[in-house]
């Protein structure tokens, strides 16, 4: 009688193999799903220089400038607005007025010229954001764009990405707060849990606020 037509170590050869060929492409596209949510895709936590050495530790943290009096279009218009030069030298022509920091913005002014100012968030074309809706309703500019006052150069704080931006559609109460206090880079919600709620569900309703998950919310 003749043996086996192959060894006993084939068995164990073919459960590794289809192992592997559920395994490998399992990982390959867990591995692609983390990469592109990695800060390498999202370009979190990396400081964009910019033409200009501007500190908003300085301005929006020692100085307390409110957000509003360079972004000034934030709560009437899509986008939030970059400071004009005239903005920079309403306070700048009195005030280190003779700084070399400040040449570029001289110039600039002078010049009649805007500040090439590199952006720092940045959506994707097909992506429909509008600035005043958000601060209208009740959501503050820490929450997106982080504690800008403790930053040197701007960074993105936020992923970005189509996940991040559900997660406050499907549920925006954690992220509201009252009007008074929506460029407050400090403000938190009460710590006692049944108040925080209670605010939170107060602000809904103040605000009129509701859930948007449908596609051409975002996408039009």
């Amino acid at each position: 009688m003749s043996g086996p037509l192959f060894p006993r170590w084939t068995n164990t050869v073919s459960r590794l193999s289809a192992a592997m060929l559920l395994a490998v492409p399992a990982i390959a596209i867990g591995g692609l799903l983390a990469y592109v949510r990695s800060p390498l895709v999202t370009n979190q936590a990396r400081p964009v220089e910019q033409p200009i050495e501007f500190d908003h530790r300085h301005h929006a943290g020692d100085e307390q400038i409110d957000c509003r009096y360079c972004h000034w279009t934030v709560e009437k218009s899509p986008s939030a607005g970059i400071p004009s030069t005239t903005v920079c030298m309403s306070c700048h022509a009195q005030v280190w007025n003779k700084s070399p920091y400040l040449t570029e913005v001289r110039k600039a002014f002078f010049a009649d010229q805007p500040i090439p100012w590199v952006r720092v968030h940045n959506l994707p074309d097909f992506v429909y954001f509008n600035h005043s809706i958000h601060v209208g309703k009740g959501v503050g500019c820490a929450t997106c764009h982080g504690r800008v006052d403790q930053m040197a150069a701007i960074e993105q704080v936020s992923t970005l990405t189509m996940s991040w931006c559900l997660d406050c559609h499907r549920d925006p109460k954690p992220s509201l707060r009252p009007a008074e206090f929506i460029t407050s880079m400090t403000w938190a919600p009460p710590a006692d849990k049944a108040e925080a709620a209670a605010l939170a569900d107060k602000l809904y309703k103040e605000y009129d606020v509701h859930s948007r998950t449908s596609c051409s919310t975002c996408h039009r």
